[in-house]
């Protein structure tokens, strides 16, 4: 495993650097920050990330854009091989500012991992300089994939949902978190939507499909991470993933095994 420094290779004097790392099962990197942006793969295994504005997991064929300055924790399913770039922002404009889950084609995988075999301070000039050119490309062009937990600004509703990611319930009504919060139904959909961006049944969805992610790649079965999360069985369950993700987990676990 390699040691955990958020500050290495600060000092590259390269537009973009490109680094792999192996972390094993259950791994996790405390709070922290870079000062470029930074684009998180995972080659092999499930990251979950964490910031004060949301969570993110990235499943296979996924990777997370994280703005420069942004403060987050990552949470390892499975043994972990990333292969990751920190970058300048303003070359890669289509990312924006905010965190986001972003599709990893083949052809941007295997630029990942070429990258990460560069030296640091590769030359611009040479075969290296157009591997970079040719890696900024496809990560301004990858589409953006909405698997997202964001988190309200308004603090009690916060509560609640950083609570759910804890103890995640399929079940849960609008009527049952209206009431805690003690507004009427009618007002916390509002407020839900303005400060989520999505629905309260849309955003119950995701936050279960984040906390399910890991736990397969962990090896759990689908009828136990179902149960779990309050489905009354794996059908229900697999129909959700299956909508958000366009594959049902078995094909997802078969990912896994091969990655």
């Amino acid at each position: 495993m390699s040691t955990f420094r958020p500050d290495e290779n600060d000092d590259v004097y390269r537009p973009l650097v490109a680094m792999g790392h192996a972390y094993p099962a259950a791994s996790e990197l405390p709070t922290h920050c870079h000062r470029r942006s930074q684009f998180l793969y995972a080659s092999t295994g499930v990251m979950a990330v964490t910031t004060p504005d949301g969570a993110w997991v990235a499943p296979p064929e996924r990777a997370v854009w994280i703005p420069e300055g942004v403060p987050h924790s990552v949470r390892m399913a499975g043994a972990v091989q990333t292969r990751s770039v920190l970058v300048d922002g303003n070359l890669c404009p289509a990312r924006g500012q905010v965190c986001q889950i972003v599709g990893v084609s083949p052809l941007l995988g295997q630029l990942l991992v070429a990258a990460a075999d560069l030296p640091l301070e590769y030359e611009e000039d040479g075969r290296d300089g157009l591997v970079v050119q040719l890696l900024l490309a496809e990560i301004n062009r990858a589409p953006v994939i909405p698997l997202a937990v964001p988190f309200p600004s308004d603090a009690a509703l916060a509560k609640l949902c950083h609570a759910f990611l804890n103890a995640p319930d399929a079940t849960a009504t609008i009527e049952q978190w209206a009431i805690s919060l003690s507004m009427d139904r009618r007002r916390f959909t509002r407020i839900f939507r303005q400060q989520t961006g999505m629905s309260f049944v849309e955003w119950r969805q995701q936050a279960c499909l984040s906390v399910a992610l890991p736990r397969l790649a962990a090896g759990e079965s689908v009828t136990t991470v179902a149960l779990d999360l309050g489905y009354d069985g794996p059908n229900n369950f697999s129909t959700m993933f299956k909508r958000l993700t366009g594959a049902p987990p078995s094909r997802y676990l078969r990912k896994l095994a091969c990655s």
